[in-house]
């Protein structure tokens, strides 16, 4: 059995396959690698991920993907992941490269990620070879759930917006200045809170103001990221991530305003991982 995890910014996806068949899938909270020590990763899988798989798994395999899996993080969490699955082979890398293989397979071309955070990088079919910077949601992430997010949320408070729209917004969210400053400065994981904010997006994204802000994000991410890829205009942008899927008119909009072209898009990695790791054996 392989058991297969992608782990966002804000949720875990795990999948348990044996030969072609799924057998189990599992969600838990997101677990950044790099925030979390080593026990407490391994105690995490054991209370969300081992008590609620089978009895008689019998799991040889275990690949996961992960934000912030770089580096020494790798280690880290191989070492958690072994304490629990003590006869699996454990495979750690980054959710970029689980993006890639998802997006790609085994050909060259450029992948992304568009969910809480994003990320770009160019894959050869194997290996990343080339990634720009993501710099998170202060420094970067242009296009992810996290800056949309707080880009509506700057723009309601700043009187940027119609006034109906920011009326609407205060009321739906039940939110306030000091509240915003506690969730953003004062509380872990202002990525999630950001990002919980844009469905207001979607739901009113024929209002004008708000196409253009989101539409504008979209038109940044191109160029602060996928320009800077060598010959990109004849390449396909292949896009995984909720904010890519359940934005994608928009973000075709801005690749078209940006001479590219988009090619796939998906809400998620897993499906494309379970058919590169079942088709790879």
């Amino acid at each position: 059995m392989i058991l297969i995890a992608d782990s966002g910014g804000t949720k875990v996806d795990w999948c348990l396959v044996e030969g072609l068949d799924v057998i189990s899938r599992i969600k838990t909270p997101g677990m950044n690698a790099m925030m979390l020590s080593e026990e407490e990763l391994a105690q995490r899988v054991n209370d969300e991920v081992v008590a609620e798989l089978p009895a008689d798994a019998d799991i040889d395999r275990v690949y996961f993907y992960g934000a912030g899996c770089i580096g020494p993080t790798i280690d880290k969490v191989t070492e958690a992941l072994s304490k629990n699955f003590k006869k699996a082979k454990v495979e750690v890398a980054s959710d970029l490269l689980a993006a890639a293989r998802s997006l790609c397979g085994n050909h060259p071309g450029i992948a992304c990620i568009l969910g809480t955070g994003s990320n770009t990088c160019y894959y050869d079919g194997e290996k990343i070879l080339k990634n720009v910077p993501a710099l998170g949601y202060i420094l970067g992430d242009e296009g992810s759930g996290a800056v949309l997010g707080r880009l509506l949320i700057s723009d309601v408070f700043k009187n940027q917006l119609p006034e109906s729209l920011c009326k609407k917004f205060k009321e739906r969210y039940e939110l306030d200045i000091p509240t915003v400053v506690q969730r953003v400065y004062r509380e872990p994981f202002a990525n999630r809170f950001l990002a919980s904010v844009t469905p207001f997006l979607l739901e009113n994204i024929e209002e004008p103001a708000i196409h253009r802000l989101v539409l504008n994000n979209f038109k940044s991410f191109f160029i602060r990221n996928i320009s800077q890829y060598a010959d990109f205009r004849n390449h396909k942008i292949n896009v995984t991530g909720s904010v890519g899927w359940y934005f994608k008119d928009v973000l075709r909009e801005a690749a078209d305003a940006m001479d590219c072209t988009l090619g796939t898009v998906t809400p998620s990695p897993m499906e494309g991982l379970l058919e590169y790791h079942c088709k790879k054996g």
